[in-house]
């Protein structure tokens, strides 16, 4: 779980986003896939803190996580003004 970041589509991804979260021990980066994208178009689009459920690949310092389930924790950020820098 983190704060989210930012939400990116490049034309290149064939319908793939890739979501940037953020935590006390650094940045990762999402892979979130169109379907998915569909099925929890809520907490895709509008949450800022989110958990996501999934598998994680590394390889030496690099490090993402193939979405397969969100969870929208935006609530839990009562008093915060958080806003993810999104583009596409």
């Amino acid at each position: 779980a983190g704060l989210v970041v930012g939400r990116q589509r490049p034309q290149t991804a064939s319908g793939i986003t890739f979501i940037t979260l953020e935590d006390e021990f650094g940045m990762v980066n999402v892979v979130v896939r169109h379907d998915l994208a569909e099925r929890q178009r809520r907490p895709f689009l509008e949450s800022r803190l989110l958990q996501v459920e999934g598998i994680l690949e590394s390889s030496g310092e690099v490090r993402h996580v193939i979405a397969g389930r969100l969870h929208d924790l935006t609530p839990l950020l009562t008093g915060l003004d958080v806003r993810s820098r999104d583009f596409h």
